[in-house]
């Protein structure tokens, strides 16, 4: 049994965590002990949504071709605060009052449309000179970084507060979203950090269509696990 599975990514998961479960029901699913399973495109641990996975030989070939696509996401974000991840869970590095009015966050969200240059965080899964970012960060060291051009093609409020907002972002492969939080915090002068992050979209694959760990766990005990499988990338 084979196909694409659309996992709707829990929080506090890492996107091993997703393939490690999948992997679980399947050998338990057909008895098999050796099941390749991919994904396509990592989340941290903070965000939850579409977490395209892979399962067998055949499919798993399939993975970087979703790697590269582009994605949407919804991200929440508080002014104000300044983290060493860039997100709510890092440490706090500096925190000040903000109140950021809708016309100021529309000016400057106006610069983080396009194309871009934008510098990987030392929170990331990056290589520089062979060694992860985030290990030499946890290490308290700072490593030079080359900025990656990357495309912003849709940067929008969903909703916004003064203390903080919601964001519809789309965007290209190796695009950071708590990057370009940060970023926008910076250039409204108060700092930003972002607090959630929800993937709706990876390529053709759509929220709509995922299913929760728990649930894909469910239809394999209830024998309906093929029915969910995709056998071919949505067009």
């Amino acid at each position: 049994m084979s196909g694409i599975a659309v996992i709707d990514k829990p929080s506090g998961w890492t996107s091993f965590d997703v393939c490690a479960k999948i992997r679980g029901v399947m050998r338990a699913v057909t008895g098999e002990k050796k099941i390749k399973v991919g994904h396509g495109g990592t989340l941290d641990p903070l965000a939850t949504g579409v977490l395209p996975v892979f399962i067998g030989r055949e499919y798993t070939k399939l993975v970087s071709s979703c790697e590269s696509a582009d994605k949407e996401y919804t991200a929440g974000v508080r002014f104000g605060i300044v983290t060493d991840t860039q997100d709510i869970d890092g440490t706090v590095l500096s925190r000040t009052e903000a109140s950021v009015t809708r016309d100021a966050l529309e000016a400057a969200l106006a610069a983080f449309r396009g194309e871009l240059l934008q510098t990987p965080p030392m929170y990331s899964a990056v290589k520089v000179n062979g060694q992860r970012l985030y290990a030499a960060a946890r290490r308290g060291i700072e490593v030079p970084r080359e900025p990656r051009r990357i495309t912003v093609y849709g940067a929008e409020i969903v909703s916004a507060d003064g203390a903080g907002c919601v964001l519809r972002f789309t965007v290209s492969k190796g695009t950071y979203i708590r990057t370009l939080c940060h970023d926008l915090g910076q250039s409204l002068g108060c700092g930003a950090a972002l607090t959630a992050l929800r993937r709706t979209r990876a390529g053709a694959f759509r929220i709509e269509d995922a299913v929760t760990p728990e649930e894909f766990q469910r239809r394999a005990a209830d024998n309906t696990l093929e029915t969910l499988l995709l056998k071919d990338i949505p067009r």
